[in-house]
């Protein structure tokens, strides 16, 4: 048993040596910032699989071969949404819509002064735009879940914010959709002034509130 998990146990950590010394050829990052999870626990799998199936005299071989495949099967849901990631930030630049990555998900920030005008759900040119880059991205990579979640500032009554921020995620949604984007894979929500993101104690605050976020993630 203590011989049977060694073997493992060493073939686990070639395996993750050889995911943390790729570096993504497109965002130029080691692959195991971002996917090394993942790789592991295919890595873990992946050994003890490759062991089982093999003879006990090719058990640490299965035992390896089954290890170097399992990462590159973890780390992939990674690696897809690392190349989604770098593909929106192209898109994304000088549009003022923020791109930041929270593990395999990406989250894009449209603040409202790119999207909507003050109390208003009626999407700006600007920001029509800006989606139909998004939806470029998203049509390409088919396997990523779209939540869209509309914010408002604290000013006015919590009903209408509430309302006002539904109708801007909804917006936002129909854009992506008539854009050819699955209307299957997205979900539009209203938080209204739940989850700021700066205080709205000031007016620089305040705008930074009144947003939309797209959030994605690997199906």
């Amino acid at each position: 048993m203590k011989k049977r998990i060694a073997i493992i146990a060493g073939a686990v950590a070639v395996a993750m040596t050889l995911s943390a010394c790729t570096t993504n050829p497109y965002t130029g990052e080691s692959e195991a910032g971002k996917s090394g999870i993942g790789a592991g626990v295919g890595a873990a799998l992946g050994a003890g699989i490759g062991m089982i199936s093999s003879s006990k005299k090719d058990r640490g071989k299965g035992a390896l071969i089954g290890a170097a495949a399992g990462a590159a099967l973890g780390g992939g849901a990674g690696y897809y949404m690392d190349v989604q990631e770098a593909k929106l930030r192209d898109k994304m630049k000088g549009t003022g819509v923020s791109v930041t990555r929270q593990g395999d998900n990406i989250v894009l920030n449209m603040p409202n002064n790119v999207t909507f005008d003050t109390d208003s759900s009626t999407l700006k040119p600007a920001g029509a735009n800006t989606l139909t880059g998004v939806a470029m991205v998203l049509k390409e990579y088919e396997k990523t879940a779209v939540n869209v979640v509309g914010y408002t500032d604290s000013t006015g009554a919590r009903a209408h914010n509430m309302t006002l921020s539904q109708q801007r995620a909804d917006g936002v949604a129909s854009a992506l959709i008539t854009q050819g984007v699955a209307a299957s894979r997205i979900r539009s929500t209203g938080a209204g002034p739940d989850n700021p993101i700066a205080s709205n104690s000031t007016t620089a605050g305040k705008a930074q509130n009144r947003r939309v976020e797209i959030t994605l993630s690997p199906l």
